[in-house]
């Protein structure tokens, strides 16, 4: 009768120890209970590892397909919306172009929160729409509750950035159609300049 074979010795799976020895049953890995201990709580780790991994590609996968989705209106909005939080930040320390209002004023009279009015509104001059010159911050009152309060607002522009300029503004523009990629382009560039200004205000 032919004797059992043997197992051959192996070396423990446990990176810190790795010391051979012989498995006592199928399949065993480690050489002691104190390696399977370790073993298991390195298992652990790796699964919550590939849990998190996995999840990952999954957002990133969600965020694509929503992406997909935006139709250009979705697009502009989000592209104005990075335009408008760059002028807030820009002129954090400047009163209301339209009132001369600082944040410590009477919020009943001027409104707790800050908005980006545009000189020349979106509906009369789209091709100004994401125009720094054209924005500038302005309190909740004067622009949604006085309608851009556009008088004062000239008075106050003129003197901040130059009756050149203003003319400019007022003047004619060409019509101008963005393409998606134009602008995914603006939204990106003005986000890069609010993560510059929000790390000078940090500094």
């Amino acid at each position: 009768m032919l004797a059992a074979k043997q197992p051959r010795p192996k070396k423990c799976r446990v990176a810190e120890c790795r010391a051979s020895f012989v498995p006592k049953r199928l399949g065993q890995a480690v050489c002691s209970p104190t390696c399977a201990i370790a073993d298991a709580a390195t298992n652990q780790v790796n699964q919550q590892k590939a849990k998190k991994s996995l999840a990952q590609v999954e957002r990133r996968e969600i965020k694509a397909r929503k992406e997909k989705l935006k139709s250009r209106a979705d697009h502009l909005r989000e592209a104005q919306a990075a335009v408008n939080e760059y002028v807030r930040l820009r002129d954090a320390h400047l009163p209301c172009i339209s009132c001369d209002s600082m944040p410590n004023d009477n919020d009943l009279m001027t409104g707790s929160r800050w908005d980006a009015g545009h000189y020349r509104s979106v509906g009369a001059c789209p091709e100004l729409r994401f125009e720094p010159l054209n924005i500038h911050r302005q309190c909740v009152k004067c622009n949604r509750n006085l309608s851009g309060n556009a008088v004062e607002y000239r008075i106050r522009l003129v003197l901040r950035i130059g009756a050149d300029k203003v003319a400019w503004l007022e003047g004619a523009h060409p019509a101008r159609k963005y393409t998606v990629e134009e602008i995914k382009a603006i939204k990106a560039d003005y986000r890069a300049k609010t993560r510059e200004l929000k790390k000078g205000h940090a500094a």
